[in-house]
């Protein structure tokens, strides 16, 4: 099958090259007009096609998603259910509620610095550092002061006057380190309730002499009706989009 569709790749890429070599497209060079230097359409789609490449890094790093993410699978190991929800719903889930979480902050960050910027009423350089002080905002809201501190040390940063002053050097790690501390700390919560419900069935099961049961089989029917009853994907939700809007 690989072979069967390379010969026309190959084909298809061949023709593309020879049709931008006979239009006289350039190749990784800058082109002056007027004193303004801008960029090769060659090496404008090798700086896009790089950013689409660190693009999930920057999702999963600087958003909501890593402490969603993380509880979530959490929460599927708990009730004992494999693979429902599968990986797929459990990452849509992950990006809608990111979504939801950081609706304010990305409406905030089109307003005042991407839309100025593509009404040209911005600078680039001016609208990137309004930007960054936007998402540095959000990112210190949900950082603790602890893992903050413990960055600048092992970089031997001085100590920050105001926000702005954090560079993202450290602040991405700091911030990542408390997305996860804080996930695992939720994540164990929400497992003790299940865990307790494991140990019961184990323990009925052992006193009835059914050592050949499988107590996750038995308990997961009781899981299920637990969670279910307390409408646990709602408070699940909520409790998710309040530790971030609390923070």
């Amino acid at each position: 099958m690989i072979r069967r569709y390379a010969l026309p790749a190959t084909a298809a890429l061949i023709a593309l090259s020879g049709a931008a070599q006979a239009q006289g497209l350039p190749a990784l060079q800058l082109e002056g007009a007027d004193g303004e230097v801008t960029y090769s359409l060659t090496l404008q789609i090798l700086a896009l096609m790089t950013a689409l490449t660190v693009l999930p890094s920057i999702v999963f790093g600087m958003s909501a998603f890593t402490r969603i993410i993380i509880v979530l699978s959490i929460l599927r190991q708990a009730l004992g259910t494999q693979q429902t929800p599968p990986n797929q719903v459990l990452v849509s889930i992950a990006l809608f509620l990111s979504f939801f979480v950081m609706q304010p902050m990305l409406t905030e960050l089109y307003d005042t610095s991407i839309a100025p910027y593509l009404d040209g009423e911005l600078a680039a350089p001016v609208a990137l550092e309004q930007g960054r002080s936007i998402v540095t905002g959000y990112m210190l809201g949900n950082t603790r002061q602890n893992d903050l501190m413990m960055f600048a040390e092992l970089a031997n940063a001085a100590p920050f006057e105001a926000n702005e002053d954090v560079p993202l050097s450290i602040l991405l790690p700091a911030y990542i380190t408390s997305e996860l501390k804080t996930a695992f700390q939720i994540g164990f919560l929400i497992f003790l309730p299940f865990l307790v419900i494991d140990m019961v069935i184990a323990s009925i099961l052992m006193a009835l002499g059914m050592m050949m049961l499988s107590p996750m089989l038995v308990s997961l029917p009781f899981k299920l009706l637990l969670f279910v009853l307390v409408d646990g994907w709602a408070l699940m939700m909520g409790s998710l989009a309040s530790s971030f809007m609390g923070s």
